[in-house]
């Protein structure tokens, strides 16, 4: 156990690598200026028979991704460029490439978490690479393909906190989560004497914490160090990671030739999958394995 609260803690490091690791990417559509430097190929001529995500993508012309705006490393706007950044927005662009489409035919559409699978099962989004961690609640309503990235749930604090060292110490606190998130449900779980508030977005938690709202606020360990590593005056993580997430893909939970595909994609593909890890969350140094796909 030891050893893969270690590994986790590895993962959560290498969020440092922070914005500006991935190729920068317009917020208005998925066009990049590093195209040369992908690791991935827009594939050609591309059938996939039985999946109505996709006839609706080929129709449309372009590729409707949801995403993560606010996760430094992993899904990030540069509000003053305009770029996109990180390991999330990557793995989006190359599983759109691999169904055809280019990083310009892309349109990036930023769901808070609370909204994800109603922006799924509405076809608001083709399908969602954000931070989104599997689990048997959200299969009933969606699909995911995966997992690529593990990871674990931590805990970020104001930098004088010494009251709060790990979720041992969170009786009597509050809390921040954003609202739908697998974090936040742990906490009212397995947590009752941990008061709770929740935010469309954790940005808007750290925000609170820097105000004093509340004591302390969690998430995954990758997306709190890249808060803190922007904030070290002000913010840090404390403790190990206290769970084990699994990201997958979001996608209709009917359409088994797009998850069969991605998954496919991602267990042929673990040249790929390192290369985007080392040009995102791996520039701090990390290195970390794929994680293998668990086909349902």
């Amino acid at each position: 156990m030891r050893k893969r609260m270690t590994l986790l803690a590895v993962i959560a490091a290498s969020a440092l690598a922070l914005t500006g690791c991935a190729g920068p990417n317009p917020a208005g559509d998925g066009a990049s200026d590093s195209a040369s430097k992908s690791p991935f190929t827009v594939a050609t001529d591309v059938s996939l028979t039985g999946s109505p995500t996709f006839d609706a993508m080929t129709k449309r012309g372009t590729v409707k991704v949801g995403v993560k705006e606010d996760q430094p490393g992993l899904g990030y706007l540069d509000a003053a460029t305009g770029e996109r950044s990180g390991f999330d927005i990557e793995i989006a662009k190359w599983i759109a490439a691999s169904l055809g489409f280019s990083a310009d035919k892309i349109t990036f559409e930023a769901i808070p978490s609370a909204n994800r699978e109603s922006a799924i099962v509405n076809g608001d989004i083709d399908f969602y690479v954000g931070t989104y961690s599997i689990n048997d609640k959200r299969k009933e309503q969606v699909g995911f393909a995966g997992p690529y990235f593990v990871t674990g749930q931590g805990l970020l604090v104001a930098a004088g906190d010494k009251k709060i060292t790990s979720e041992k110490d969170l009786a009597g606190t509050t809390v921040c989560s954003a609202t739908g998130s697998t974090p936040i449900q742990n906490i009212k779980a397995n947590f009752p004497d941990t008061k709770t508030t929740e935010f469309d977005t954790y940005s808007q938690c750290v925000e609170a914490l820097k105000d004093g709202s509340v004591n302390a606020v969690t998430t995954d360990a990758a997306i709190l160090i890249g808060y803190a590593a922007q904030d070290p005056d002000n913010l840090k993580v404390v403790g190990k990671p206290f769970t084990v997430e699994k990201y997958g893909v979001g996608m209709p939970k009917s359409d088994d030739a797009l998850r069969t595909f991605t998954n496919d994609m991602f267990t042929k593909g673990g040249d790929t999958w390192t290369a985007i890890y080392n040009e995102t969350l791996g520039k701090s140094g990390t290195k970390v394995e794929q994680p293998k796909v668990e086909a349902y």
